[in-house]
Formats: C-alpha cells, structure tokens, sequence
C-alpha cells in the first residue's frame, strides 16, 4: 500500500474518532446529566482506557452505555494505532529499503559516466542520454530529489568536489565525467580532482567566462564546452543558414536520442573484417547506409571526407551519420560479432 493511501486512512480514522468521542459526549451527557466537559472528559478516558476514575458514579442505563461504547470506540482506537504505526514505520522501512537499493545501484556501476551538477545542463543532459544510459548524478540541493528520481538514474545528494562524495559515486571505475556545476571554479576544482583519482577518465568541463576554457585545459579537461557561445552560434546560424539549421533541428539536434539521423562514433576493432580495406571496397554506404564524415586515427589526426581509396585500419574511429539501423549494421561490421 502506498503512502497516500494510508495518510488518507489516517484522516478517515480522526474524523471517524471525533465523531465516536462526540456520540460519547453526548450519550453520557444525556444518560447522567453531565455537563459537557464532564461528559466529554468520560468519554475520552473511555476510549483511552486510561484507568482514571469515573467522573460520578454512574447508572445502570451509564453502564450498559459504556459497556457499548467501548466495545464500539476501543477497537476502532486500536485499529486507528495500527494505521498511524504502520504509517512511521513503513515511511521509515520504504525510505531505508529505497536508500539501500540506490547504495547497491550505485555500487554495481562500471564504466558509467558522472554527471556534477543537476542544473539546466545537467538535466537536459540526463533527459537526452535517457534512463537506460549508466549515468550517475551528483546534486547538492536535497530539494530537487523527487527531480533527480524521476531520471531514472542512480543519484547522490552531495557537494561534487568533496573526494568522498566522488569516490562514492565510483569515479575510480567511470569513464567520463561532466563538470556541470554553476562556478568556473567549482568545475575546475571537480576537474583537477577527477583526473587525481582517475587520470584515465575523460572529462567533459563547462566554461562561463572567457579564459576558464584555458584553465580547465591545463587542469586536465579533455574538452571544454561554453554553453553562451555555442547558443550564441546557433543563433546567428539561424539567422544566417536558416535551412541547415532546420536540418540539424530535425535530425540531428534534437532534444532526444530518438531521432530520425544520429551523429555517432564507431571505433573499428583489431577482429574487424573492416581493418585493411579501402573505402571503396568497404562499401558502406552500400552495406549500411551510412555516411563517413570523418575518421581520426590513432595518433589524434583527423581525416575529413575521405577519399574512396583511404584505407580502414584498426583503431580507426568512424564519424558517421545514419539512421539507428544503419549505425546497427555498421556495429557489427566493426566489431568481432560480424558475420
């Protein structure tokens, strides 16, 4: 039974009490003629079974009302002390099951990325990679809990550039990180700290003001992004390119990972049947329906729009953009699932 089930019992259960206390006040007040107080007061101690003494002594009539009275009221009590008991302590029992079950989420995650900082770019980040990502969240405002669960994402209340909260969401065994916290400073502090605990981690910074994007470099940032000049390009793009912008809206940049075409990356492996031949033999746009913008070798070069007799090899990391089961197709022949 959920909890608001059983808060509205508990509503129920006083307004039912009020109205017995009331039919007691009135029964011993019209039985005995008592005053109300007086009456009032018997028929609490009734029902709490107290042990006090009875206010006068009372009738035969009194006594066969009270006899009523408490087989009614008594056990309604002890059913209202069973709902108001069942309450605290399955509030109590759902939290910690819940607290030990985001503990075991939390501790089974491997290779996921951390997300510090639950603001306008954090969310937006954890909405468009979606629950079925392995993403952790680090937020410091306990208030935007009930936000942060409905991600679906494993989730800590937290500073981010404490070590301990870092080492609790796993950051020796992430790949990534995304310093999204509001301050330069705090993502350089992240940064510094992230590359100290993992140096093999990559760690993708957000940039406010001119020159931190320099800093977060020096501090180990693999990249840096600067939301205010990207938004600012995007919108003389619009003004601009207005077309390419419809195009990258409606394919590529949109706020989902359900899109018509994806932008992806596809490293080739050294079992792929891939490695060793040139573009033209490969045929992917044949095989796969796939376009190669670009591939980056080994060594960092990158090579854009290559030219049909660029040969595949091992390592290569493939720039493409499809549709999802054209970059599927492309999966497997990079892969050593291929057949």
């Amino acid at each position: 039974m959920n909890r608001s089930s059983l808060f509205s019992r508990v509503i129920r259960g006083f307004f039912f009490s009020s109205c017995i206390v009331l039919i007691g006040t009135i029964g011993y007040s019209t039985i005995e003629n008592w005053t109300l107080v007086e009456s009032f007061y018997m028929a609490v101690i009734t029902l709490t079974t107290v042990g006090f003494g009875e206010v006068r002594p009372l009738s035969s009539e009194g006594r066969i009302f009270t006899a009523f009275f408490l087989l009614l009221g008594g056990g309604f009590i002890l059913y209202m002390f069973t709902v108001i008991t069942e309450v605290i302590v399955g509030g109590k029992l759902e939290s910690f099951l819940g607290k030990r079950r985001m503990e075991k989420k939390i501790t089974d995650l491997q290779g996921h990325a951390i997300v510090a900082g639950f603001g306008r770019i954090g969310c937006t980040v954890a909405k468009i990679l979606g629950p079925d990502e392995p993403l952790l969240i680090i937020e410091s405002d306990s208030n935007r809990l009930e936000e942060l669960e409905q991600t679906g994402h494993p989730h800590i209340i937290g500073d981010a550039t404490d070590e301990a909260i870092l080492r609790k969401a796993g950051i020796e065994k992430a790949k990534a990180l995304l310093a999204a916290l509001p301050t330069d400073a705090n993502n350089l502090y992240v940064t510094l700290t992230a590359k100290e605990m993992n140096p093999g981690i990559i760690v993708v910074a957000r940039a406010d003001h001119t020159g931190a994007e320099r800093r977060l470099q020096q501090a180990g940032a693999d990249k840096v992004i600067a939301p205010y000049l990207i938004g600012a390009r995007r919108m003389a793009l619009t003004l601009a390119r207005p077309t390419v912008t419809d195009f990258l809206e409606s394919s590529i940049c949109s706020g989902s990972m359900d899109r018509l075409l994806e932008l992806e990356e596809i490293r080739v492996s050294n079992t792929s049947p891939l490695a060793g031949l040139r573009l033209e033999t490969a045929n992917l746009r044949e095989k796969c329906n796939v376009i190669l913008l670009s591939v980056k070798k080994t060594d960092g070069a990158m090579v854009f729009n290559p030219a049909p007799d660029y040969q595949i090899d091992e390592g290569d990391i493939l720039v493409v953009l499809a549709e999802p089961e054209g970059l599927d197709c492309l999966r497997s022949l990079t892969s050593n699932n291929s057949t």
